[in-house]
């Protein structure tokens, strides 16, 4: 794992050993950041289920202006703090260990990109997603990014799906505010 462009580009990060943690691997996130990267340079943005931070180090090193890292494990925060300590120069950014559901309810203000990489297991990404969307949570022009094994399948009021790509294994789904429609 490495971060692919910007300020860090071709920092190798921390990755956890074992099956049970799966991050985003870098051909998907390099796709992903393909698409985004317009809305990366100044976004505030949430990297929820965040496990070893690529996502939102990526960010960082894109030029985002606030990241929020997010994630229950201990051992997942403890990777991610590694990873964050050879960012040099870099103080943009908060992490918290917690529930999603408690983080996204104390958050303040809305993101413009909001990672959602939940173990795939579960449906908490789906219910993150009808939080942020009860919330307010993503900022007018926002994407919230929902990663997964499978095509999303339903809807989330407040939210439109505005894309969903396959990579193998992996989907990637793009959300945006009701309001604005599709892209």
């Amino acid at each position: 794992m490495r971060v692919i462009s910007g300020r860090y580009r071709g920092l190798k990060l921390n990755e956890f050993e074992g099956a049970d943690i799966r991050p985003t691997a870098d051909r998907v996130k390099e796709s992903l950041f393909n698409i985004i990267a317009f809305r990366v340079p100044g976004a505030r943005v949430c990297d929820l289920f965040c496990g070893s931070g690529a996502l939102g180090i990526e960010c960082l090193s894109r030029g985002a202006a606030f990241v929020d890292f997010n994630d229950l494990s201990p051992r997942s925060v403890a990777v991610l703090r590694g990873n964050l300590s050879r960012l040099r120069g870099c103080d943009c950014y908060a992490v918290s260990t917690g529930d999603y559901a408690v983080f996204l309810g104390a958050a303040r203000r809305p993101y413009d990109l909001i990672f959602i990489d939940p173990p795939y297991a579960d449906d908490s990404g789906a219910r993150a997603l009808k939080l942020i969307a009860g919330r307010g949570l993503l900022a007018p022009g926002g994407r919230a990014v929902y990663e997964r094994d499978r095509p999303f399948e339903g809807r989330i009021d407040g939210l439109v799906q505005t894309d969903e790509r396959r990579y193998g294994r992996t989907y990637i789904t793009f959300f945006a505010p009701e309001e604005e429609g599709t892209e």
